[in-house]
């Protein structure tokens, strides 16, 4: 992502999330971590926002923010776009990714089902971090409504 890109990614973070999601997707572009795009030949088209943090002496990612602009929804651009971020935070390290998405996002849901993530509850999670569990909650932004997805 360049700055130039903000305003583009600005229109579809409108176009695909409520205004209070919304609000955090785009200051999350400014914070820490890397924004991958997807452009056709006239535009952005999509995009992805990347973290990775620290639990203990394991490194692990997460995919906070996955977006495709309406008219170009359904031609694979959300699953290139988590090849793409799976790839990138495997090769940097991370032990496994994860992702929070709302329980009622049936599309997102799907895509990143077919991707080979899987949906993991509490107790899986405290069985991998114990306490730390609530630290890793705050540093993947977990919200309510949400589900955590797991890719290892």
């Amino acid at each position: 992502m360049t700055p130039s890109d903000a305003g583009r990614i600005k229109q579809i973070i409108d176009l695909s999330f409520s205004k209070f999601l919304g609000f955090f997707a785009f200051r999350s572009l400014f914070s820490e971590g890397q924004v991958l795009i997807s452009e056709t030949q006239e535009s952005l088209v999509g995009f992805t926002k990347l973290i990775d943090f620290q639990i203990d002496r394991g490194k692990f990612g997460c995919i906070l923010w996955v977006a495709v602009h309406p008219k170009f929804r359904r031609k694979g651009i959300a699953t290139a776009l988590l090849n793409a971020a799976t790839v990138r935070l495997k090769a940097e390290g991370a032990k496994a990714i994860f992702a929070s998405v709302q329980r009622r996002n049936i599309a997102s849901l799907s895509v990143f089902y077919k991707q080979d993530f899987r949906k993991m509850g509490f107790v899986e999670l405290w069985r991998l971090f114990s306490w730390r569990v609530f630290k890793f909650y705050g540093d993947i932004w977990f919200a309510p409504g949400e589900i955590v997805l797991m890719h290892d």
